[in-house]
């Protein structure tokens, strides 16, 4: 069981953002920039491309809403679109605020914010879905 699919079950604590019976999107815990929000299916598998077809559909129609919330809270250009999927072996999307390419560095230091931050920010993304 990846750590993803504990979250999913409650057994580790989240920031969620939204959820259906399919999907779950919470704010990544080492985000890039503020508002950085992670959306994985249910299922747990490994690899992105290894989704059923009409999962991957619905994934990008449930992280199209999200994004928008994403973007009219946080100060951005766009929300980019990442999936790398090597630090956990579950298929998970990330939606960055971003204003430039190098925004989607992974490679770069993360924000370390507060819980109050973290609630803040969730806060407001759910409350423009």
């Amino acid at each position: 069981m990846t750590i993803f699919s504990k979250i999913i079950r409650g057994e580790i604590p989240s920031y969620k953002i939204a959820e259906n019976d399919r999907f779950y999107a919470f704010l990544d815990i080492f985000p890039l920039a503020q508002g950085h929000t992670l959306v994985i299916p249910k299922v747990e598998t490994d690899k992105f491309f290894d989704l059923p077809d009409d999962l991957m559909a619905e994934y990008l129609l449930f992280a199209k809403p999200i994004a928008r919330a994403i973007e009219a809270v946080i100060p951005c250009n766009r929300i980019g679109v990442s999936v790398v999927g090597l630090e956990v072996p579950h298929a998970h999307m990330h939606l960055i605020p971003i204003n430039s390419v190098d925004d989607m560095n992974f490679s770069r230091s993360k924000l370390k914010l507060s819980p109050e931050e973290f609630e803040a920010i969730q806060q407001a993304i759910v409350s423009r879905l």
